[in-house]
């Protein structure tokens, strides 16, 4: 399970985005509009949580065969539409992005609590990440940092 703990600021941007037609979406990141495509982002885009590909394809049913459901991922991810999150399990969870992601500049980078309880991920966005001093040479493409411990639920049990 994944729950994104948003800012008021956040929760607006996230109404800005689900207002967005998914055809001008997909012009917008240049990428061709498709059934598959505008299906999987009308499903991702009614869940408050981020879903597994495995997921996806229950929900999806037989509309879309799973190699075209993988590649439709990818691109997404690639060009900053949705953003990949990784359980306790190993098992990618996929969210959209905010409505300023794009293919070069990823901005939904931010603390996950991770319940080793019930596999639970928290987006913690009011968590400011420390800024990194790389060495000259490198490239830094992504930050992933993962707190661990139990959610207010499974505290109570």
């Amino acid at each position: 399970m994944y729950f994104c703990i948003m800012s008021k600021e956040q929760q607006q941007e996230k109404t800005v985005h689900e207002r967005v037609d998914f055809t001008t979406l997909l012009k917008q990141y240049q990428l061709k509009v498709t059934q598959p495509r505008l299906r999987t982002l009308e499903v991702i885009s009614t869940k408050k949580s981020a879903i597994s590909q495995p997921e996806l394809e229950k929900l999806i049913g037989k509309e879309i065969d799973r190699v075209t459901l993988y590649r439709v991922l990818a691109s997404f991810e690639e060009k900053g539409i949705l953003h990949k999150i990784f359980d306790l399990n190993g098992t990618a969870t996929y969210a959209l992005c905010s409505t300023n992601c794009s293919e070069h500049n990823h901005h939904d980078q931010h603390v996950h609590f991770i319940c080793r309880s019930c596999n639970s991920v928290f987006c913690m966005d009011e968590i400011t990440l420390p800024s990194f001093n790389i060495p000259e040479g490198y490239k830094l493409e992504a930050v992933a940092i993962n707190a661990l411990g139990l959610c207010d639920q499974c505290q109570e049990k």
